[in-house]
């Protein structure tokens, strides 16, 4: 924490309102900023006029100061206060200022977030309407939070009294910050009824699902003129039982640090329903409802523990995994993940015009009740494989599934496709089988190899696709960053506990048997495929057709 232990100014009387702001936007809490109440202004206004007094001319509006006026006002400031807490520069500042609804910051360890995560339910303490909760897995692993809590708040917010029977922050406006805890999904009853304006949970992989989640949404409400935004915030490292879903909700939809509309558990964007007077009122019925946003960290956001150089040391010393999770804040590990080699900066590429030469071709593994994945290939001449399209849907029929193919492909030369082979089997009626019926809309497939050991032989072919060439430096498989679907599952894929040699089916392997059914078609580059369009040889041929 940046504390200048500077002699401190014993004047309490306000700022002008635009330094004020300024001093605010610097991202700096300082003791008399927060503590400062406008009294004597209410104190003037209450006082009765004198009968005989004159009434005076209003005063004219100050102009307000040019900005390198303001600047030497802040620094003079500043070298007679006491700075109790200031942002890192960057993350942790962007995590503070931040105004979408739900926003998760972290990524590696030793970025600041639990200072972050205690500091920001302090932009609303002054408002007596205030009602916030703060959350741990369990009442142990909220220490730390309550410590780093009672360093700032009683300086910041003088008479700030800690309940610690309740684990209550009660603050001199009347704002109130609840600091509990939420183990197993149904603690959250404990919530039922209850209103809050700023939800926080530390440590958010820490929930296996993410129901907890979701159900604390609905307690965010606050009464009308207000002037309370609702605010739900977390923090958290790479892994842990509950890395999966929260990878999906905030790292996949949108690149790191940008805003994007909150998406449902089915990749939809959240809407307004037509059922909701208030949309039907504001015309907000079909428009998205809330935004998010990841903010990632690492140890180099924060100055205090990267010049220091033993916590860097101690976590370089930890076992490639961890460091991945804990150093880089690499949110493609998993654990017990079997393709531990993936990684963005070898495997995922940007897209670019695939010449017409090259060989094309697609896979799929589909399903309707759960989800439908198909995989577009193009082969590199040197035999690289290049995954450059997807299409990840549900509740599609095989026909409709056929059309939607062919619509996506219509531009294109598809060599071939191959289709999981359990497709052609008869479903207990006289008709068609799937399979038969998109090859009949003109969407032709092959069966795929499902033959006893081919899912082992699957995976280790992927494995060895996934390896990096010494000597060509590139990887044999790579995927277009528009693949989002696929760069997310493949490296979160878990072994089977009971077959480490393959991935466990229970799992989402869908677009994963695509890949699988893909890559064992055994695709390769031919002298025949090069493009020979526009060479000259100094031959010409009588007979175009034959060649002589």
């Amino acid at each position: 924490m940046n504390t200048k232990d500077k002699k401190s100014s014993t004047s309490q009387s306000t700022l002008p309102d635009d330094i004020e702001r300024l001093m605010k936007k610097q991202g700096g809490f300082t003791r008399s900023d927060l503590t400062a109440r406008k009294v004597s202004k209410k104190n003037q206004d209450s006082k009765q006029p004198q009968k005989n007094s004159s009434k005076k001319p209003a005063k004219a509006k100050e102009p307000t100061p040019e900005p390198e006026i303001v600047q030497e006002k802040l620094e003079e400031i500043a070298k007679e206060r006491k700075i109790i807490f200031e942002p890192n520069p960057g993350p942790q500042e962007e995590f503070l200022a931040a105004s979408e609804q739900e926003v998760l910051y972290g990524g590696a360890a030793g970025g600041g977030k639990s200072f972050a995560m205690v500091v920001d339910p302090l932009r609303y303490a002054e408002n007596p309407n205030s009602n916030m909760l703060l959350l741990r897995r369990s009442t142990e692993e909220l220490r730390e939070l309550i410590s780093v809590s009672k360093q700032l708040y009683t300086q910041a917010f003088p008479g700030a009294r800690f309940l610690e029977r309740d684990k209550t922050w009660v603050f001199p406006s009347g704002a109130q910050l609840w600091m509990s805890y939420l183990d197993r999904d149904d603690d959250v009853m404990r919530y039922q009824g209850q209103a809050y304006n700023w939800i926080g949970f530390d440590e958010l992989t820490q929930w296996a699902t993410p129901y907890a989640w979701d159900y604390m949404r609905s307690r965010l409400r606050t009464s009308k003129n207000t002037n309370l935004p609702l605010c739900q915030r977390a923090t958290t490292n790479p892994g842990g039982p509950g890395h999966f879903w929260v990878k999906r909700m905030f790292i996949d939809p949108a690149p790191y640090g940008k805003a994007f509309w909150a998406l449902d558990e089915n990749g939809e964007t959240i809407t307004w329903s037509e059922k909701s007077k208030f949309a039907q009122l504001n015309g907000l019925v079909g428009k998205p409802m809330l935004k998010r946003r990841f903010i990632p960290a690492s140890l180099m956001d924060n100055p205090y523990l990267a010049e220091d150089g033993m916590y860097e040391a101690n976590l370089l010393a930890l076992p490639e995994n961890e460091r991945r999770k804990l150093l880089e804040g690499d949110w493609t590990v998993a654990e017990g993940a079997a393709f531990t080699e993936f990684n963005m900066e070898d495997h995922v590429i940007e897209p670019f015009d695939i010449p017409d030469n090259w060989p094309k071709f697609r896979a799929c593994d589909y399903g309707y009740g759960s989800y439908t994945g198909v995989l577009w290939f193009a082969v590199h001449p040197s035999g690289q494989l290049i995954v450059y399209r997807e299409m990840y849907v549900s509740k599609v029929t095989a026909s409709d599934l056929a059309d939607m193919i062919l619509e996506a492909e219509s531009n294109e030369k598809i060599r071939y496709g191959v289709l999981d082979s359990s497709l052609w089997h008869k479903r207990g009626d006289s008709g068609p089988s799937l399979a038969e019926t998109m090859i009949m809309k003109g969407c032709r497939w092959r069966p795929s190899d499902r033959s006893r050991g081919s899912r082992v032989a699957g995976k280790n072919e992927i494995h060895r696709r996934l390896q990096v060439d010494d000597f060509a430096g590139e990887a044999g498989l790579v995927f277009f960053n528009t693949c989002r679907n696929t760069i997310s599952q493949l490296p979160s894929l878990p072994l089977d506990k009971n077959n480490p040699e393959d991935v466990d089916t229970k799992s989402e392997d869908h677009l994963y048997d695509a890949l699988r059914y893909g890559i064992m078609t055994r695709p390769r580059s031919s002298l025949f495929d090069a493009d020979t369009t526009g060479l000259r040889t100094g031959f010409q041929a009588s007979d175009g057709v034959f060649g002589y």
